[in-house]
């Protein structure tokens, strides 16, 4: 790989990023997204995130964010990933299918006021879908990750927020520098240093 090739890598991030920052209406979905994961957590309730692939990955990264620390040290926050429990996902796949590892853990832990972060690149995920589907009828809040294809998240969540790509690497690097936004909003807002 030359050069060249790398500066036209960082050139495609540099525009989607650009894209992003100039679409107010994105700008404010972040900030939505971020004030509700907050009254979540306020309310005593939890943060249920999940996805596929390098989706799941961050879907991890975001849970480690949040339990663990971003910026500082400060009191753990309820996240949970649901692709890390592989004994689970196996069961569930080979008992009930695939399209359902997320959902079934959600009627198994979720409860009403939580939110279920559900990401998917295309939008389509079913079992994401699945999972919005089964959050709702628990009366949780369905917040999703998306590119810009139209997809199924529209009719589930209250939130979407849509990376400005069609290009399933680039709207992955715009997904995690969103979470980290939300994190960083969120650990100052509740947990203030002093």
């Amino acid at each position: 790989m030359s050069n060249k090739d790398i500066l036209e890598q960082l050139d495609e991030s540099k525009f989607v990023l650009s894209e992003l920052i100039k679409n107010n209406d994105s700008i404010d979905v972040i900030n939505s997204i971020a004030n509700k994961f907050i009254e979540t957590i306020r309310s005593g309730k939890k943060i249920l995130i999940a996805g596929n692939g390098g989706s799941a990955s961050d879907s991890q990264h975001i849970a480690g964010e949040l339990v663990g620390r971003f910026n500082y040290d400060r009191p753990g926050v309820a996240a949970f990933s649901l692709n890390t429990d592989t004994s689970i996902i196996t069961a569930i796949g080979n008992d009930y299918g695939y399209e359902n590892i997320f959902s079934r853990q959600i009627q198994a832990v979720g409860s009403s006021g939580d939110i279920f972060l559900g990401i998917s690149t295309s939008g389509t995920s079913k079992n994401i879908i699945n999972g919005f589907k089964e959050a709702k009828k628990k009366n949780m809040i369905n917040v999703g990750f998306c590119g810009s294809k139209l997809g199924e998240f529209d009719e589930h969540c209250e939130l979407v927020f849509r990376s400005p790509s069609k290009d399933t690497p680039k709207i992955q690097e715009i997904h995690i520098i969103v979470a980290h936004i939300i994190c960083s909003i969120l650990e100052k807002t509740l947990f203030p240093k002093y």
